[in-house]
């Protein structure tokens, strides 16, 4: 009689109950592969494309062009910064050859619009800017001047407006973006962050106003028609969010290949055991 180490016989039926074990998985992925496959890479966008942002459900409704006021030129907001000059005689010392430049820089400071659309100012104290445009803000407040000084010259100019950029592509590419011309569209944003970065054109969002009820429009800029659209205005802390390209073939086999990994070493233990 043959004598078997007690070890010898815990291997062999640990590998009987692999092999079962196996055979089991096997046969049952064969039976329901095809449906395993559609479930687990069709079941929802998000298993493809899980960084997408700013999901919007199907029939959703945007902002109408036609209907939504759109602003035609830059309006003050919170959180501006105002480079701010004043001056008496309607500012003829800025082109007064005779006084220095020291003289005709003693006027200018930086002052921020703070949360409540209010700005606070020397002599006038706490006015609110929030909604003007400059040269409404100008106009304002050259009429409060005039209470205590000869003709006011007021000269306003916005120092931190931005806008936030998502240009596509799967991260790393957004970007906050400072926009040097007050009045700046959708093109020079775009333009200052490097231009679309592997996104969709055709689905660009823009959203503007509070964060809890907000104005979200879609441009397409695929086509010429779709650039009337694209003429608008920029406001302080708009969203533009272009939406990533569907790469569907590399996600499904970024999203599939961890199951065929599994898959093909339980197909190399079972040629072990069987």
């Amino acid at each position: 009689m043959s004598f078997k180490p007690k070890g010898f016989v815990n291997f062999a039926a640990c590998a009987i109950n692999q092999k079962n074990a196996i055979t089991f998985l096997l046969n049952y992925l064969k039976k329901y592969w095809t449906f395993i496959f559609l479930a687990v890479v069709f079941s929802s966008c998000q298993v493809l494309n899980p960084e997408r942002m700013l999901r919007t459900p199907p029939g959703y409704e945007y902002a109408d062009f036609a209907e939504a006021e759109i602003e035609e030129e830059y309006r003050l907001a919170p959180n501006d910064e105002l480079y701010f000059r004043l001056y008496t005689n309607d500012g003829e010392r800025l082109v007064d050859p005779v006084s220095p430049m020291s003289q005709q820089r003693q006027g200018e400071h930086n002052y921020l619009i703070e949360f409540d659309g209010k700005v606070k100012i020397p002599v006038l104290g706490r006015v609110e800017l929030s909604g003007m445009t400059l040269r409404q803000a100008e106009n304002f407040l050259e009429e409060k001047f005039s209470k205590y000084y000869n003709r006011p010259y007021v000269n306003l100019r916005v120092t931190n407006n931005r806008v936030i950029i998502f240009p596509g592509g799967r991260g790393g590419t957004s970007r906050v973006v400072y926009l040097e011309n007050t009045n700046t569209n959708i093109f020079e944003a775009l333009a200052q962050a490097g231009g679309i970065a592997d996104g969709r054109a055709n689905r660009v969002k823009v959203i503007r106003g509070d964060l809890n009820d907000p104005q979200i429009f879609l441009i397409d800029l695929s086509t010429v028609e779709g650039v009337k659209n694209a003429d608008m205005v920029l406001q302080a802390n708009d969203i533009i969010y272009v939406e990533p390209r569907e790469r569907v073939p590399q996600r499904i086999m970024e999203n599939v290949g961890p199951y065929l990994t599994l898959l093909s070493t339980a197909l190399i233990v079972y040629s072990l055991f069987n």
